[in-house]
């Protein structure tokens, strides 16, 4: 209870200190990344793709902006294609039978990977071809 004045209560602290260690959060978190590229096709194609982007901006020596960008489209096509994951988990867990929301809300998470990896390529390509040309 915080008391006017007096600030947290001595309840709240210990309530506050008993929670999981900050390195269990990041734990959990590298768990999900790993079941990730365990279970999915998808995010081993999104990871083969980051890779031979890696070696062909060491080949031909993008800028750091270019880089900072690539990584950004990176972590945006990565992250999105997690929460992809998840939510079709989420859906399978809650309904097993064929429901129209729960496609919409599927589809819709595949479609928001879709366009990011598109937008990423379109990046991608005006970033290297003028490298290579």
């Amino acid at each position: 209870m915080i008391v006017p004045g007096r600030g947290i209560s001595f309840n709240i602290m210990k309530n506050i200190i008993r929670k999981s260690p900050l390195y269990k959060s990041f734990g959990y978190a590298f768990q999900g990344i790993w079941a990730c590229i365990r279970k999915e096709r998808n995010i081993k194609i999104h990871l083969g793709m980051m890779t031979l982007v890696i070696i062909a901006g060491a080949i031909l020596r993008i800028s750091i902006t270019e880089w900072c960008i690539c990584m950004v489209l990176f972590a945006l096509v990565i992250s999105l294609e997690i929460v992809n994951t998840a939510i079709e988990a989420c859906v399978d867990l809650v309904s097993e039978e064929r429901r129209p929301l729960a496609k919409l809300a599927k589809d819709a998470a595949a479609g928001a990977v879709l366009v990011s990896a598109i937008f990423a390529a379109i990046i991608g390509l005006i970033i290297f071809v003028p490298k290579v040309l």
